[in-house]
């Protein structure tokens, strides 16, 4: 199966989704719907792509001008697809790949409040606490100015999104650092 990149330098470009069932891509149009949301907010910004699975978010992010993508996956299977989707498209220049647990990574920049990352892009499995954890560990300490999550619809959080839409079963829910400005979209 293949991905196209949406927009961007890289529109129309294609890079491989991982095989199997352990990975679920991001389908074209909620992606659309990330990125249509953050706007302007993506240029120039550095990117964390948790559970970056095929990179297509954190691509597309490269694509429509983010200066530095972080991406991070655990399944060592997926991360030979996830850098070669990188070498296609000839934006390693512009990324980093790290082979570790995302809510590792986060916990980590939590007790550190580095709060480096301009944006936050978490697509964690359904199935499980995944989403939860990672805006639980964010709401602590903000690990980024925002943080964009994707999750099965009617999962609830500990603290109310600042944005949220519905697409099917799928939902996606914004959270802003409490020193950012507005969503809208």
């Amino acid at each position: 199966m293949s991905l196209r990149i949406i927009a961007g330098e890289l529109r129309g470009r294609r890079i491989r989704a991982p095989a199997g069932r352990s990975t679920r891509p991001t389908g074209e149009a909620v992606r659309e719907a990330w990125f249509s949301v953050l706007g302007d907010r993506i240029v120039d910004s550095r990117v964390l792509d948790l559970f970056a699975g095929s990179g297509a978010l954190g691509l597309e992010a490269l694509s429509r001008g983010a200066k530095w993508v972080c991406f991070v996956e655990s399944n060592r299977g997926v991360l030979a697809v996830l850098k070669s989707n990188i070498d296609t498209l000839g934006v390693g220049q512009r990324a980093e790949v790290r082979a570790e647990d995302a809510h590792r990574v986060v916990a980590g920049l939590a007790r550190r409040s580095e709060g480096s990352w301009d944006i936050a892009l978490a697509d964690p499995p359904y199935a499980g606490d995944g989403a939860v954890r990672v805006v639980s560990t964010f709401s602590r300490s903000a690990f980024a100015s925002i943080l964009c999550v994707e999750h099965a619809y009617g999962v609830h959080f500990p603290s109310a999104p600042n944005w949220q839409r519905r697409y099917g079963e799928t939902a996606l829910s914004i959270f802003l650092d409490p020193t950012e400005g507005a969503i809208h979209g």
